[in-house]
């Protein structure tokens, strides 16, 4: 602040001295001076503002203050000493600015991160300008001079607070006092924000963190323009969750600083990841292509990428937006790896979902057709395939492809010659679908336009088949087959593998007989399993294409001109000249068997034929095979060019070439080189022309044949083939473990069998005389016929003991080593299992057929000179050589009844308790079991319970069952009848070495079983009635009787089987069956009666013979009036009282088994329909049952009621009919009559004696002498 000082001399006054201004505002100066010398009245101080007085004080002090100044001014000011006198001195002068007001109204006008700018209002005043300082952290950071209202700080640090003071400078300099303010730079977003993980529901970020006073960051996410979720952290990353996959969000993100200020945000997208196509699965596979389906998913999806890989190579990509995709121009048999992922609208790629596929052999390819691919690993069972079902029993025509196979194994089962005649039905043809008019229509069809169905070839469907079943059922097909007189597989291609199998296992169950030459004069046969016998084979292959029909040409070579059959599958049979698909490299066998006659047999001797299906050029491994096991290769071809050196490789067999020499193809120049290259003699083609029929061209190649046969001593069984396939790296079927593990178990109990009558008597001791005199004592309990005047219950107690006793005896008899390997062998595994059982039932065959050949020799040598008793020792050696595997079952069965009476807790008969188990499930998989016991005549009443009670265990215990049962007379072909009807596997022999019944299992469909009332067939076999080695015995009657009515009282139907029309035997059995059902109370039951007449072909066999059937009707009525007379039970006067039949309805008539004359022939096609015809009826019977099916426990319970009155009845079992029982019943009422006259005689003669001795000597004794009247019988 300046003052001035002016002294000015008056005499008057001196001015006051030292004038100062002691204090300034805005509004007020304040001024002091010292006082002057003198008379000092006071003091005139004026205030001057611009020259102009704004104001004047008087004051008689020493200092004075002037307000309501204006802010900002100079003032000027005169202190004047104003004397007492009133003289006034001169004045003082000073002047004083009034301080400036601070800028009014400061505002931060801008805040960035590096810059603050302010602004303020102007204050009055002369203004020169504003002196603006900034400070951070209480040091000057810069300062600036302004003359406007506003100033900018740049080069400030962000995020940090700065102090403003702001003062107003006015033109003489001064400053007013400051206006303060402060501002935080703004702080500068987070540095590169980047997105460091997503995800399908999360987003992860990070960032550098800047500089400043950072408190935290805020991180706002949004979607679609909508806040999602903040977060508020102090770290430099951050993680949103449950976000939604495949979308697209935004984030914001602002550092916070401790003032609480915000950056601006710092921007960045993310999109979550899409979620991989969910569920994504293989939706068709074929051998070229495999397409691919899965869930769409939500989001912003644009599509999908797929991208299929085969090994580490990228096959090809395609984007699609639909949720399936299919890749084609795959190659068969390869495995692909697929990766589909979702591509968002951003162009982003989820993970992949990833799968994989092998596309489909050709193999593969054509089993899906038949619906067969799932049995190509789980094989098909015989169980399987025997299930009855409404196929089973329609003539409904194949819909599709996957009817074929199961059409032709329908028809095989049941022996069927047109099992191979299979193709889709393409449905009845509408009129619509038909042109008009004859002619049209006979040319409509020559054009190829009518409907014919889809086709397979059959050799594709029997390959796929056999590549389907296992072992069993692969066996079960070929006997089938082989009574059909099929190709037989031989070598089984696999066109997936590329392998072969000898099929030596499915063959071994053929069994043939055939008589060679040599043995024509004594009428002597070879049976053996085809297998076995050490054969000469001739094999017929085919190089590049021919002209002629290698398998027709086959089919004619081994026909008879009168029984010509297609053996083999050609092109002019149906469906034969469809491409095969999978049958190539197929080698199929047949046999030429002589019968002995000369004018038939095209042969003496017998021969192997094979035929390979497919070039050999493609087929070498089958083709070396053939010609290592072969006598002679006969190789049809026309052109020599192809591929001859194949042909060159083989010098292990002579070759034979067929041509035809009117072939476009055939080449006589080259076929003479190429004769020569192969050092083959001229006589080694065999050459066909247009003018020679296949007829004469076959019996040429007969007559080839017939000499390599001759001169060849090249044998081999298909046994030997075996090791011959295993050096060529072919697999032979028969070496599977379990197959092998089996046979071992089977080879090891029948080796030590020699003789086998021996054999049971010491390995199965249990069965023979043991169990027959433990049944003759239950039925002597039930009868009481030897009892004689002993006490009745002393007598029941005594057959009670000596029951006990033979029981122990049976516990007593040790296990043999061979019992023990059977049952252990039992509890293997079911497939080692099923091998193991027909294992032995293929030894144990073959060693009956070897001893009972010889004893057949034996009885042949003597039955011209020896006596009765001698063939009566053969006839007993024939009847007790017979070992089968019911044998070792019968000793299970008394292992099992003799230690079920033993207390729960026993260990020894702990050990048994599983048998029952172990049959039950062999029930369930088709095996039979022995329901009455031959031998014996019974049934083990105890063992078939427990069986049952498992069976139960095993399946529904609310399963209903219905029995169906068979009954003839010895060899009558019943067990064909069954087997044939349907398609399972009960023993057949031609006599009688095995007796009593057999059950068999068979499972309804449980779509078909509401139809037919129940989940269960029972199928019973009875051993053939009325036969002649059973004729000597004195129970034949009573045994054949019994048996009889026990199969009859337990069957829903019974098929009363018939040689021709001859029914007089089995008019006897039915008779005694009648008369027993009436004498037994507990027989409530009508069974239905099925009359079926073997060997009648004749079409009006039905017709011619209904006077016989009304005859037939009229005996049997008259029987059972008869019957029911003797009974007492009059009220049934019909035979239909007592069993359902109707002679109209209740008849079937069934050709011959064999078309033409056996080993060559096939099965009757008549025979099959007929019996197929009968299964039909016999189904809808057991559907039309009013009677319920019966429960397991129910039929356990009928068992033992039926089997107990059996024991019980003593007497009409012994009669051969009931004529007979009423006869006897006749001569009993006079023997008895005759017998009380006697006895009556006796006693007055033994009175009059005894009086007449009394009164001898007296009087009355005089009186009468006896005469010879006294003595009469009168």
């Amino acid at each position: 602040m300046n003052m001035f000082v002016c002294f000015q001399s008056f005499t008057e006054a001196i001015p006051p001295g030292n004038v100062q201004v002691s204090h300034v505002s805005s509004s007020t100066v304040s001024l002091t001076w010292e006082p002057p010398a003198g008379e000092v009245g006071g003091y005139v101080v004026t205030c001057f503002y611009d020259s102009e007085t704004h104001g004047e004080q008087t004051t008689d002090s020493d200092s004075v203050t002037f307000s309501d100044l204006k802010p900002g001014l100079k003032y000027d000011f005169q202190i004047k000493t104003q004397l007492k006198s009133g003289g006034l001195s001169q004045p003082a002068l000073i002047s004083a600015h009034t301080e400036a007001f601070p800028p009014g109204n400061v505002q931060v006008s801008h805040v960035s991160s590096s810059t603050v700018s302010l602004t303020w209002e102007t204050p009055g005043g002369e203004v020169e300008g504003y002196v603006v300082t900034c400070y951070c952290d209480s040091e000057t950071h810069g300062e600036q001079t302004t003359d406007s209202d506003s100033v900018t700080f740049s080069d400030l640090k962000p995020g940090l607070k700065y102090d403003f003071q702001i003062k107003t400078q006015l033109k003489s300099g001064g400053l007013s006092q400051p206006a303060s303010t402060s501002a935080h730079t703004e702080a500068v977003p987070p540095g590169k924000v980047q997105v460091s993980h997503v995800s399908s529901s999360t987003v992860s970020l990070t960032w550098e963190t800047p500089g400043g006073e950072v408190e935290g960051y805020v991180v706002t996410c949004f979607y679609d323009s909508e806040t999602h979720g903040e977060q508020t952290t102090d770290s430099d990353s951050v993680t949103f969750s449950d976000l939604k996959p495949g979308l697209k969000y935004d984030f914001q993100i602002k550092t916070q600083l401790k003032s609480g200020g915000l950056s601006q945000p710092a921007l960045i997208s993310a999109h979550t990841e899409a979620i991989p196509p969910g569920n994504v699965q293989i939706s068709h596979v074929s051998s070229s292509t495999v397409s691919l389906t899965w869930l769409t998913l939500a989001g912003e999806v644009e599509g999908y990428v797929v991208t299929c890989f085969c090994g580490s190579e990228t096959h090809g990509e395609q984007t699609t937006d639909s949720d399936s995709v299919t890749f084609s121009d795959l190659k068969p048999g390869l495995k692909y790896d697929f990766q589909i992922k979702t591509q968002l609208k951003s162009g982003g790629l989820s993970q992949p979902a990833s799968t994989s596929a092998h596309t489909e052999t050709e193999l593969e390819c054509f089993l899906e057709k038949l619906g067969l691919t799932e049995k190509y690993k789980e094989k098909l069972s015989l169980s399987r395939v025997l299930q009855i079902d409404k196929k089973a029993v329609t003539e409904e025509a194949a819909k599709c492809l996957s009817d074929l196979p199961w059409c032709f194994l329908k028809r095989l089962m049941m022996v069927n010659v047109t099992a191979r005649n299979v193709k889709c039905s393409a449905g009845s043809d509408s009129e619509q679908d038909l042109p008009h008019g004859n002619a049209d229509l006979h040319l409509y069809t020559m054009l190829g336009h009518g409907k014919s169905g889809k086709a397979l070839n059959p050799l594709d469907i029997i390959t796929a088949l056999f590549l389907c079943s296992n072992g069993l059922l692969q066996q079960e097909m070929a006997v089938k087959m082989s009574m059909c007189q099929f190709g037989l597989p031989l070598l089984l291609p696999d066109c997936d593998t590329q392998k072969q199998t000898l099929m030596l296992w499915a063959l071994r169950g053929i069994v043939k007989k055939y008589r060679p030459q040599a043995l024509s004069d004594t009428k002597s046969f070879i049976e053996k399993s085809i297998v076995v016998p050490e054969l000469p084979m001739v094999s017929f292959v085919r190089l590049g294409k021919c002209s002629l029909s290698k398998s027709e040409i086959l089919n004619t070579l081994l026909s008879n001109p009168q029984q010509y059959h297609n053996t083999f599958v050609h092109h002019n049979m149906e469906c034969g000249n469809v491409p095969r698909q999978i049958a190539d490299g197929l080698v199929e066998t047949s046999w030429y068997l002589p019968c002995g006659n000369k004018n038939i047999d095209i042969f003496n001797e017998p021969v192997a034929v094979a035929n390979l299906r497919g070039d050999i050029s493609l087929c070498e491994l089958q083709y070396s095979f053939l010609c290592k096991t072969s006598a002679a290769v006969f190789v049809f071809l026309d052109n020599f060019d192809s591929q001859i050196k194949l042909l060159k490789k083989q010098h292990e067999t002579e070759i034979f070439l067929i041509v035809n020499v009117d072939s476009k193809n055939f080449n006589h120049d080259r076929c003479i080189k190429v004769l020569e290259e192969l050092r083959l003699p001229q006589t080694n083609i065999i050459t066909k022309t247009d003018k020679v029929n296949n007829a004469d061209f076959a019996k040429t190649l007969q007559n080839v044949v017939t000499n390599v046969v001759k001169k060849m001593e090249k044998k081999k069984s298909i046994v030997q083939m075996a090791d011959i396939a295993i050096e060529l790296g072919i697999m032979v079927d028969e070496k599977a473990s379990d197959c092998q593990t089996a046979e071992g178990n089977a080879e090891a109990i029948t080796s030590k069998i020699k003789n086998t009558a021996q054999y049971k008597e010491k390995e199965l001791p249990r069965q023979g005389s043991l169990w027959k005199e433990l049944t003759n004592l239950e039925r002597e309990e039930c009868r009481l016929t030897n009892a004689g005047d002993e006490d009745i219950e002393k007598y029941k107690c005594s057959l009670n003991q000596q029951k006990i006793q033979l029981r122990r005896q049976q516990r007593d008899l040790a296990n043999s080593k061979d019992m023990i390997s059977f049952i252990d062998a039992l509890s293997c595994p079911a497939v080692e299992q099923a091998y193991f059982l027909k294992w032995m039932q293929i030894k144990l065959d073959n060693l009956s057929r070897e001893h009972l050949s010889h004893l057949r020799e034996q009885y042949k040598l003597k039955s011209k000179n020896s006596s009765k008793e001698e063939l009566k020792i053969i006839d007993q050696q024939l009847s007790n050589s017979s070992l089968g595997i019911e044998n070792y079952f019968r000793e299970m069965c008394q292992i099992y009844e003799s230690t079920v009476t033993l207390p729960e807790s026993d260990l020894f008969r702990q050990q048994f308790m599983h048998l029952p188990k172990l049959c039950a499930q062999l029930l369930i998989d088709g095996f039979p079991l022995e329901l009455v016991e031959g031998e014996a005549s019974s049934i083990p009443l105890a063992w078939v319970k427990d069986i049952f009670s498992e069976l139960r265990r095993m399946v529904d215990p609310e399963s209903k069952i219905r029995v169906v049962t068979v009954l003839g007379i010895q060899s009558t072909g019943k067990s064909t009848l069954l087997n044939t009807m349907f398609g399972v596997q009960f023993a057949v022999s031609s006599g009688r070495c095995t007796r009593g019944a057999f059950m068999l299992l068979i499972r309804v469909n449980k779509e078909y079983s509401k139809e037919m009332n129940c989940d269960f067939l029972i199928i019973i076999d009875t051993e053939g009635l009325k036969s002649l080695e059973l004729a000597q015995l004195e129970d034949s009657y009573e045994h054949d009787n019994e048996l009889a009515t026990i199969v009859v009282g337990l069957s829903d139907i019974t098929i009363v089987n018939i040689a021709m029309e001859n029914m007089t035997d089995m008019k006897d059995i039915l008779q005694i069956v009648v008369h027993a059902f009436l004498r037994m109370k507990e027989v409530g039951k009508k069974t239905k009666c099925q009359f079926v007449h073997q060997n009648v072909s004749d079409v009006s066999a039905h017709d011619n013979t209904l006077r016989d059937r009304t005859l037939l009707l009229q005996q049997l009525n008259e029987m059972t009036q008869a019957a029911a007379k003797v009974e007492k039970k009059e009220e049934n006067k019909s035979f239909r009282d007592v069993m359902e039949y109707d002679p109209d309805t209740g008849n079937g008539y069934i050709p011959g088994l064999w078309h033409g004359n056996p080993p060559m022939a096939p099965v009757n096609s008549g025979y099959s329909e007929a019996v197929y015809e009968l299964k039909t009826n016999i189904i809808q019977m057991l559907k039309d049952c009013e009677s319920p099916a019966y429960s397991m426990d129910e039929f356990l319970k009928w068992t033992t009621s039926l089997w107990n009155a059996i024991k019980h009845e003593n007497f009409i079992f012994s009669f051969r009919n009931s004529l007979v029982a009423d006869a006897y019943m006749k001569i009993c009422t006079e023997f008895n009559k005759w017998e009380w006259e006697f006895k009556r005689h006796m006693y007055l003669l033994e009175s009059s004696a005894k009086t007449q001795i009394s009164n001898f000597g007296t009087a009355a004794g005089k009186l009468r002498h006896p005469t010879s009247e006294n003595l009469s019988w009168n």
